[in-house]
């Protein structure tokens, strides 16, 4: 049982690392989709979410997944769509703005929303060495991030921000609601299928929907849908199923990280040896996060056996 119990939570701190680490590559399709490629951001978010859900629709098929869901189970499934279709909304809008590293970095303090409302709504333990290691990668991201000159648009740092409490709330949304205990794949598939319905209607209300551009475009399209929107939910969700929202958040931390070596590698961005001090912080706090999830599962499960002796 202690083994088990041990297993299942290194499978969610895996599962929550791919999911922020493919996040974090957002940036690597958005913006030249949007900048040598020239398609505007409503068409890039409709036609993500829309192959993204096709994608998952199809791996659902092939795994003999059942789409069946209760009628009551579709509220709160169209509610975390919103969340998370906002927080990619905010997101690729904010790179206009500010630079992506930045972005991602105010993005990455989501976290602090999800620890607050844990421990407000739900009276989830308050932990110190979360507490420390939250710390730790903020200071760390921000080392990275903020090393070099930048837009600090007022615009930009808000709509960046917004995904703050969208993605906070998306997490919490999915360890505390009912439909957080469907089959991952299921649950994907109709979030992402939310995600999709909500931009068919903004993008024919705003901008119209073009067509692809061009066979390049299509390509950057399918990657960001498959690696930065299917893996990067559907193990976000396994990861929450697994290790909880709190540990999920904080393991976040991959993501700006990701992202940043990205722009250092594709877009020439700066890097420093103050960015090498925040890359060894987040590195840190990631292994503190592990040592005390397994330190507080090893506990629990001594205690319970102790109550059944």
């Amino acid at each position: 049982m202690l083994q088990m119990k041990s297993l299942n939570g290194i499978k969610g701190i895996l599962y929550a690392m791919i999911s922020s680490g493919t996040f974090g590559l957002i940036p690597l399709f958005t913006i030249p989709l949007v900048g040598e490629m020239g398609m505007n951001e409503p068409n890039i978010l409709f036609y993500r979410f829309l192959i993204s859900m096709l994608l998952m629709g199809a791996i659902c098929i092939v795994r003999g997944d059942s789409f069946k869901i209760s009628p009551k189970d579709i509220a709160p499934i169209f509610s975390l769509g919103v969340l998370y279709a906002l927080t990619g909304l905010f997101i690729i809008y904010s790179y206009n703005y500010i630079s992506s590293g930045l972005a991602t970095t105010i993005h990455f303090l989501y976290p602090i929303c999800v620890s607050f409302l844990m421990v407000v709504f739900f009276k989830e333990q308050k932990s110190k060495s979360l507490f420390i290691a939250a710390l730790l990668s903020l200071v760390g991201v921000a080392l990275m991030c903020w090393s070099g000159t930048g837009n600090m648009s007022l615009i930009g740092i808000g709509l960046a921000a917004l995904t703050i409490l969208t993605y906070g709330m998306y997490i919490v949304g999915l360890n505390q609601s009912k439909v957080g205990q469907l089959p991952a794949n299921t649950l994907t598939f109709y979030i992402l299928l939310a995600g999709s319905l909500i931009f068919l209607v903004y993008t024919q209300s705003t901008t119209g929907i073009s067509a692809i551009p061009s066979l390049k475009a299509a390509g950057y399209l399918v990657g960001l849908a498959f690696l930065a929107t299917v893996i990067s939910d559907l193990t976000l969700i396994l990861a929450v199923k697994h290790t909880g929202s709190t540990v999920t958040a904080i393991l976040g931390s991959m993501e700006p990280l990701v992202a940043v070596t990205v722009g250092v590698l594709v877009f020439s961005e700066f890097f420093s040896y103050q960015s090498l001090i925040g890359f060894v912080l987040i590195l840190l706090s990631v292994v503190l996060v592990i040592l005390a999830d397994q330190r507080k599962k090893k506990q629990t499960t001594l205690a319970s056996i102790r109550d059944e002796e």
